[in-house]
């Protein structure tokens, strides 16, 4: 005789029990959690989410061992599983904290936007200049390594067969929605990456430059592009090295840090001194 699946109540505690069959324990679990769970994706999807900071690049902005929660109303959330994006508050400007898609690599990104779409960007001697005019560094910016020299260029440097380095950069113009660029063999080195970003497949063959197949000899941008810079300007690999990242790979903005300890304290061999090494003044800080 089969057992029953249904809920029971025990004879000594009169609390309710679940049978062990695995298909009405499954009910069971969908019923009393599920409602939980889709509202932790629904929230997770296109409000906040949790990240953390496996890099240097932005210290002392944001420490590694940083864990903070990223609002995706800010530039508005992309929907899961379409390539759509949902209108935000306002798009990103220079000297907004970004979340974002490392478009290369498809992993998550943390840097300051140091030029939007249409800026023209140039880094001499170190100084950052926007549309001609001087930036200073962030407050909490810094500068760890040695000062390249002008003309000497830096390996991966973007794009390539060019004198620029991490120190003397540019100018560059950050592509914008609907800008028609000339397409040369000069410049298929800093296009080529932008074109594909757009959904194109392209290709160098000859001395043409096919797009889809097709050569062509213009290009019209089909969406924003912006220019990612890490606070640690020479322990950031960003922008300067693998281009500009396309306004479909924006997640979001960092809101503010609600965890911070070191890292490279295990928890489980030393937990007295991993909890020692709680950053408390950290928490609860806002980013920017």
């Amino acid at each position: 005789m089969a057992k029953s699946t249904s809920k029971k109540k025990s004879a000594e505690t009169g609390t309710e029990t679940i049978s062990r069959n695995p298909t009405q324990l499954a009910i069971y679990l969908v019923k009393e959690y599920g409602p939980l769970v889709v509202l932790v994706l629904f929230v997770n999807v296109f409000f906040v989410q949790a990240y953390s900071v496996p890099t240097g690049s932005m210290e002392k902005t944001i420490y590694i061992g940083d864990y903070f929660f990223v609002s995706k109303l800010t530039y508005g959330p992309r929907l899961p599983f379409i390539d759509y994006r949902l209108p935000g508050l306002k798009d990103p400007k220079a000297g907004d904290i970004v979340v974002f898609v490392q478009p290369r690599t498809e992993e998550n990104y943390i840097k300051r936007c140091v030029a939007a779409a249409g800026d023209t960007l140039e880094i001499r001697n170190r100084d950052l200049y926007l549309n001609g005019e001087i930036i200073p560094l962030p407050p909490n910016g810094q500068f760890i390594g040695e000062l390249r020299p002008q003309g000497f260029s830096d390996e991966g440097i973007f794009p390539k067969y060019t004198s620029w380095n991490k120190d003397f950069y540019g100018p560059i113009r950050i592509p914008k929605k609907g800008d028609r660029i000339t397409l040369t063999p000069e410049n298929y080195s800093l296009y080529n990456w932008l074109i594909e970003y757009d959904g194109h497949t392209t290709k160098f063959n000859g001395g043409n430059i096919l797009i889809d197949g097709q050569p062509r000899f213009e290009y019209t941008v089909e969406q924003d592009y912006y220019f990612m810079v890490g606070d640690n300007r020479d322990n950031s690999l960003d922008s300067r090295y693998w281009g500009f990242v396309p306004a479909s790979h924006i997640a979001g903005s960092p809101l503010f840090i609600y965890w911070s300890w070191n890292p490279d304290i295990s928890i489980l061999t030393s937990p007295v001194e991993k909890l020692a090494s709680v950053r408390w003044r950290r928490l609860g800080k806002f980013l920017e």
